[in-house]
């Protein structure tokens, strides 16, 4: 997978692409949008970590170039200090995360790993609990569309699901689900980040620290962990 790491500061460029080559991943640092921009002309990126804070265009300046919600290239934001209206901007803008410095590297290693492109060996690299378990979801789009889907791969980052239904990366939906026996249910955004052949991933957005208890005692107990 390709990695953009846009971040003007030398040192967290650096670590940040460290963190990518020892994932498995390839990886470069701009140091400013205009930088970034420019390799959108080319090979586009699977992938681009953003700053915020940059020289020239701001991160959220790059997040409303149409050429940019276009490519509908998975973005996480990156910020020193980021207010709740702001990290709502990214969010509404398409971004899939936004993280705090310092960056917790665990939670962006968790969350990279789900960007992946399948290979042509699976190669298991999440750390997290996993349930492979087949659990009906209801999908609420933006627009008010509704659809139905069946979860095969559920963890307390992400889920991928099975369905007929035609949606395309970049999309928040609400997902609702529940466990087997019905004891557990979690209601939960997501972001479309990736269209595999067999299937659609959703990240999860925003979690409260309930949900995330639920999502975690359900993954658990589904995987038998």
């Amino acid at each position: 997978m390709r990695v953009l790491i846009v971040e003007d500061d030398p040192n967290v460029g650096a670590v940040l692409r460290d963190l990518c080559l020892r994932i498995g991943y390839w990886a470069e640092t701009v140091g400013s949008a205009e930088d970034a921009l420019a390799r959108f002309q080319g090979d586009r990126p699977d992938l681009i970590l953003l700053d915020v804070r940059l020289p020239g265009m701001s991160g959220l300046d790059f997040l409303r170039l149409p050429v940019v919600q276009e490519a509908a290239v998975p973005i996480i934001v990156i910020s020193g200090s980021p207010t709740e209206s702001q990290a709502q901007e990214c969010f509404e803008l398409g971004a899939v995360q936004v993280l705090a410095k310092p960056v917790p590297f665990d939670r962006l290693q968790r969350l990279l790993e789900w960007f992946e492109r399948p290979a042509p060996r699976p190669v298991e690299r999440r750390r997290s609990p996993r349930a492979r378990v087949a659990l009906p979801v209801r999908v609420h789009q933006e627009d008010g569309t509704e659809w139905q889907a069946t979860c095969v791969d559920l963890s307390t980052e992400a889920m991928k699901v099975r369905s007929t239904a035609a949606v395309r990366p970049g999309s928040t939906v609400a997902l609702s689900f529940e466990s087997p026996g019905g004891d557990e249910r979690v209601e939960a955004g997501a972001l479309l980040i990736r269209a595999d052949v067999d299937g659609y991933v959703f990240y999860f957005l925003n979690l409260t620290e309930d949900h995330f208890e639920r999502l975690t005692y359900l993954v658990r107990r589904l995987s038998g962990s």
